[in-house]
């Protein structure tokens, strides 16, 4: 049920884009104390402009139903930001990230809701 998205405007080759979206999703289960099984990670190609000016950035929405707090999430943009500098060598400077708690009735799944 965690779903964590990654869109940016760097061209990744099949084997980055996949290491990548191994390491986040794996990220989101240990920090969010979710099994991995349940984990939904995504990684989008985007256009973007930020502060004026183009290159390499990331917008990264994490969703989930509870496990998310001030707390958490101030630990979870930290690692991000450190995930996405080793890996993509972007700054964290060009990061945006958005965290949202979802309602158990606002997450479908296998045709009905949590």
């Amino acid at each position: 049920m965690p779903l964590i998205k990654l869109q940016t405007n760097i061209n990744l080759e099949k084997s980055k884009e996949k290491e990548t979206l191994e390491s986040l999703s794996k990220l989101i289960s240990q920090e969010l104390g979710k099994p991995e099984q349940y984990v939904m990670a995504i990684i989008e190609k985007a256009s973007f402009i930020m502060s004026g000016a183009g290159g390499d950035t990331a917008y990264v929405e994490v969703k989930s139903l509870g496990a998310l707090n001030p707390e958490k999430n101030t630990q979870l943009s930290e690692k991000i930001c450190q995930l996405l500098e080793s890996s993509l060598s972007i700054s964290p400077v060009r990061v945006y990230i958005n965290f949202e708690d979802v309602e158990r009735s606002c997450w479908g799944w296998n045709g009905k809701t949590f």
